[in-house]
């Protein structure tokens, strides 16, 4: 038996090279996604009493080639189809290239909207369920189901190919964006026990480098992968020993990790001005200034707040918006930066999220107004199903009621 991380990340870092496999030989994505995740159920059921396989690849292939032709065992043309693909050697589904890139770009075939490209790579590269993806996106999950599910039937009717595509600017933008998406979730899980999900930061990062090895001088791969790498350095001095959060301030910086710090300011340096700047090139900039500071009282607020008045200018949106009001309170006050997230009242893309109640409780407490404070950090542990997070904001509520 291996560790519940191992074993999530083991099926997490397989799942998109069986589903590769089995679609370069079938040919039907959304058949072969289905059989995958259920070969990744049935892993998950077998493997925790009987042991790893040996070959875990070969096996989860095994069962999704099995799974796929017990579907489409009464339909005779497809048995006839699989009949051809059975004697054509060449096209063996236990290959051992890892064909995760290639996947990356099918799921973000033209034909699909942006938000059904994002979701459904979540879905097959990322190895997100459903409700997290919800969660991401901030719609019911539900929705995000249906969603996924049209993606599906979009791509096969497409005729989408397994292939990297010629010309791969044109999906570019929703690729870095999925990228984006997996490793927020994996540095701050938006549901259960632990507040990291390691396996997908990794893979993160595993694809942002692939991708930056097949397009160097894109300044925008290059300035995603330094805002990871700057991002996951913090990772270790996140929690202390039994879990809990330990705010930005409060960190123990001399357990950040330097060698990621010093790749991610590399990185940013031989991007920034050498081509027109985006929002990760950005966002890498402004968490440099945050590991550059040997302490939190020498972090360069100003300059932090002028790079979010750059990025509410090329990539609006709530939650920018809602950092730049922390930005704003510690450059200008509180009471400013409380006035910059009343423009953020009613805004439906917040209504299932906890980040507009967190941040206005920060701001209150720091305005010296406990009792409200209080409420809003309530409010935000209601809604949040991160249970770190929950315990981090319940405990800020009882401080205050403990210090009034």
């Amino acid at each position: 038996m291996i560790p519940g991380e191992s074993f999530e990340g083991l099926l997490r870092e397989l799942a998109p090279q069986v589903l590769g496999a089995l679609v370069r030989r079938y040919d039907q994505f959304d058949a072969c996604e289905d059989a995958v995740q259920e070969a990744l159920l049935a892993a998950t059921v077998q493997w925790p009493t009987d042991g790893v396989p040996d070959s875990p690849r070969a096996w989860l292939t095994t069962v999704a080639t099995r799974t796929l032709i017990d579907h489409w065992r009464n339909d005779h043309a497809r048995r006839r189809r699989e009949t051809t693909a059975a004697r054509d050697p060449s096209r063996n589904p236990v290959a051992t290239g890892d064909d995760t890139l290639v996947l990356l770009f099918l799921c973000c075939h033209p034909a699909l909207s942006e938000p059904s490209q994002l979701a459904l790579t979540l879905r097959a590269v990322g190895g997100l369920s459903t409700a997290q993806i919800a969660a991401a996106f901030l719609v019911p999950e539900a929705t995000m189901a249906q969603r996924i599910g049209r993606a599906k039937t979009r791509t096969r009717e497409a005729g989408a190919r397994f292939e990297l595509p010629d010309d791969q600017t044109g999906r570019l933008g929703v690729v870095l964006h999925v990228l984006y998406l997996i490793f927020n979730e994996g540095y701050t899980s938006t549901s259960g026990p632990d507040l990291t999900r390691v396996g997908l930061t990794v893979e993160a990062i595993r694809l942002t480098r692939l991708l930056h090895r097949l397009q160097p001088a894109d300044g925008e791969i290059a300035g995603l992968l330094a805002l990871m790498l700057l991002t996951d350095a913090r990772r270790a001095a996140r929690t202390d020993d039994d879990g809990s959060i330990v705010a930005l301030d409060h960190q123990d910086r001399t357990r950040w990790d330097a060698a990621a710090i010093a790749e991610g300011q590399a990185l940013l340096a031989r991007t920034l001005g050498a081509g027109p700047i985006g929002p990760y090139q950005v966002q890498a900039a402004i968490a440099a200034l945050h590991d550059e500071a040997p302490t939190a009282a020498d972090t360069d607020w100003p300059q932090i707040l002028a790079l979010y008045d750059v990025l509410v200018q090329i990539a609006p949106g709530p939650v920018v918006t809602l950092s730049r009001a922390v930005a704003l309170a510690r450059v200008h006050g509180p009471t400013v930066g409380l006035a910059a997230l009343g423009t953020l009242e009613g805004d439906q893309r917040l209504a299932n999220s906890h980040r507009l109640d967190a941040v206005r409780a920060h701001l209150l407490e720091q305005a010296g107004l406990p009792d409200a404070a209080h409420a809003a950090y309530l409010r935000a542990a209601r809604t949040t199903a991160s249970l770190p997070e929950q315990r981090y904001l319940t405990r800020r509520a009882a401080q205050l009621r403990a210090r009034s």
